[in-house]
């Protein structure tokens, strides 16, 4: 019984983190936020993705404890209602207030997936302990995917409810993003709930059982290095894709591709996407610190290549690169439970996230103010990927360094 019952949270899972691919999407909405609501600044306009993944991170550690006391499905239903607030509330930011922006769509906004998104991720792993890197990856490659379905959906409503005035279309998106929100995390948090306790699947050997019952709590975790290694690499990991899904669509634009600029987003959504199913099977097989290493060495290929694509092969290298992005976000949520087990990976990984929102910070600032250097010529903008690049390669030392945990 337990065997068909656990596909049902899984389900449950996918819809919403289909939701939470909003927030990949942001390159949509950073041309016409910039002019309207911070005078042209792409560096301040950014900074609103930023805070939303800086805070994520702290609302998945947060959210990690909350599922532990109170259960996944209310805390899934409780992130729901704050994302859903804060960006009903940052559809009246203005060019007088722009913070309001920050701290609507940003910090509340941030919270509120954060609650949503790591408790979502656990709950799905502990159904299928036997899967994890592969479950992990369906899991998160929907958030992926959900910035292709939402991508046509805001790009219409910017277009029609616009009216013409720059900025418009954007803020009222946020409020149908609001109601689809609360909709969706209240109808779909009620099937998330945890296995009982002692659950395994059918076929999962006594050994596996007896290994993956050893679980470190945060407070544990913490005493670890091995934690703070892994927060030092994603932080860097994560840089050269965030700029992209920042920025695709305004590099796109200045590449002379203004006309099927959108393609760029499409593009690194989708393959952002099929990175995370796709990477996260792989390292059921290959293993996690292999693959995470690949992924970096290809990253810092990549990023190295953006001032050299010309033509429709920008989104060829955007798709790239978003391929490369997405294996992060299915990797290290996996290699952390398989570092510190999964009774407290919801947790675990929420502080793992930590080095994610600065990343994210980082990232978005670097990439803006090239991007404000780059006003008239985008070459300049070149500088931002070197640093991304640079990155990677430091990440690539900093994983090399984990060793496996042991257990006393």
């Amino acid at each position: 019984m337990h065997q068909q019952k656990r596909i049902v949270p899984v389900i449950a899972a996918i819809m919403i983190q289909l939701c939470l691919g909003t927030a990949y999407i942001w390159s949509v909405f950073q041309a016409g936020i910039a002019e309207s609501l911070f005078s042209g600044n792409h560096a301040n306009a950014a900074l609103t993705f930023s805070i939303l993944l800086a805070i994520l991170s702290i609302g998945s550690t947060i959210g990690g404890k909350l599922q532990d006391k109170i259960g996944p499905r209310v805390t899934v239903m409780i992130g729901g209602v704050i994302l859903a607030v804060g960006f009903f509330l940052a559809s009246f930011a203005t060019a007088a207030m722009p913070w309001v922006l920050w701290l609507t769509y940003g910090v509340l906004g941030g919270f509120g997936m954060g609650f949503i998104y790591s408790t979502t991720i656990a709950c799905a792993q502990k159904w299928f302990p036997d899967k994890r890197g592969m479950i992990t990856g369906v899991i998160v490659s929907a958030l992926g995917f959900g910035g292709v379905v939402f991508t046509p959906i805001v790009e219409a409503i910017i277009k029609n409810f616009g009216k013409g005035v720059v900025g418009q279309g954007e803020l009222f998106s946020f409020r149908i993003l609001a109601f689809i929100f609360i909709v969706v995390c209240s109808v779909g948090g009620w099937f998330i709930k945890n296995p009982p306790a002692g659950y395994a699947p059918k076929g999962f050997t006594p050994q596996q059982v007896s290994s993956d019952a050893f679980a470190l709590s945060p407070s544990q975790a913490l005493k670890k290095p091995q934690l703070y290694l892994l927060i030092f690499s994603l932080m860097l990991a994560c840089m050269g894709g965030l700029m992209m899904i920042g920025f695709a669509k305004p590099i796109a634009v200045a590449k002379g591709l203004a006309e099927t600029a959108t393609v760029g987003v499409f593009a690194i959504t989708l393959f952002n996407s099929f990175g995370r199913l796709f990477w996260g099977a792989v390292s059921d097989k290959l293993g996690r610190k292999k693959t995470i290493m690949l992924l970096l060495g290809l990253t810092a290929v990549l990023a190295l290549c953006v001032n050299l694509a010309t033509g429709y092969i920008i989104y060829v290298l955007i798709a790239c690169i978003g391929f490369a992005y997405g294996g992060f976000l299915s990797t290290f949520p996996a290699f952390t439970a398989d570092l510190f087990g999964a009774k407290y990976n919801a947790t675990n990984y929420g502080i793992v996230l930590l080095g994610f929102g600065v990343g994210a910070v980082v990232s978005s600032y670097v990439a803006g103010y090239f991007k404000n250097v780059a006003a008239t010529d985008i070459n300049l903008m070149f500088p931002a990927f070197v640093i991304a690049s640079a990155a990677a390669v430091l990440a690539i030392v900093s994983i090399a360094l984990i060793r496996p945990i042991k257990r006393d």
